[in-house]
C-alpha cells in the first residue's frame, strides 16, 4: 500500500521503532498505525504516526527525531503531552506522553486537564507492522477512544474492522453511522 503524499510508510514506521528499541525506548503505537498493527496488515495511507511514550523518554525521542530532521509542528491541540514532529518530506510523528504510575496506568497530562489515562490494559496490545513485532494500544482500548469527534469513513473503517478482528461489541456511533 502507498503511503499518503509525505506521509508515513510502513517501512518508515519500522524504521522508527527499530531506532526506539534500540535507544531501549518504549513506545506504543496507536491511531491509524496502532490499528494496522493489531491487524497484522496496512489498511489504508498514513498521515502520521501516532505514539504513546512515557515522559521520561520524550528528550531522546525528541532529540532523535530532531536529528533526523523533524521539527516542531504547532497545532490548536498542542500541549506538553501531546505535541507533533514533522520533517521535510510531510512525515509527522504525534506524541502521546505518559507517567505511568504503580499499577501500570498511563496517566495522560496533569490530572486538572481531565484528560484521562491509557489504562493497563490499553497498554498490552501486540501487533506487527511488515512483520516486525510492535507494541500498541490494544483493541478495545482503540475502538473505546474513537469517541468525543466528529467521525469520519476512516474512524468507521478501523473501528468495524477491529470489532470484526477481535470480536468485540461496535459502539453505538458505529452501528448507526451514516457517514
Amino acid at each position: 500500500m502507498e503511503p499518503v503524499e509525505g506521509g508515513m510508510s510502513a517501512q518508515d514506521v519500522t524504521a522508527f521503532c527499530a531506532a526506539m528499541a534500540a535507544r531501549g525506548i518504549e513506545i506504543w503505537l496507536d491511531g491509524g498505525w496502532g490499528v494496522d498493527a493489531l491487524l497484522g496488515r496496512q489498511t489504508r495511507a498514513h498521515s502520521d504516526l501516532d505514539i504513546v511514550v512515557q515522559e521520561r523518554d520524550v528528550a531522546a525521542v525528541v532529540t532523535f527525531l530532531t536529528q533526523q530532521g523533524y521539527r516542531d509542528l504547532p497545532r490548536p491541540d498542542t500541549r506538553a503531552w501531546n505535541f507533533a514532529l514533522g520533517d521535510d518530506r510531510g512525515r509527522i510523528v504525534d506524541l502521546h506522553v505518559i507517567v505511568l504510575d504503580d499499577r501500570g496506568e498511563g496517566r495522560y497530562g496533569p490530572p486538572e486537564a481531565g484528560e484521562g489515562c491509557y489504562p493497563a490494559e490499553a497498554l498490552e496490545g501486540r501487533g506487527a507492522v511488515n512483520g516486525q513485532a510492535v507494541r500498541c494500544t490494544s483493541a478495545a482500548f482503540q475502538i473505546r477512544s474513537h469517541s468525543g469527534y466528529t467521525l469520519t469513513e476512516k474512524d468507521y473503517r478501523d473501528v468495524t474492522a477491529l470489532a470484526k478482528a477481535f470480536g468485540l461489541d461496535l459502539p453505538a456511533a458505529f452501528r448507526d453511522w451514516t457517514g
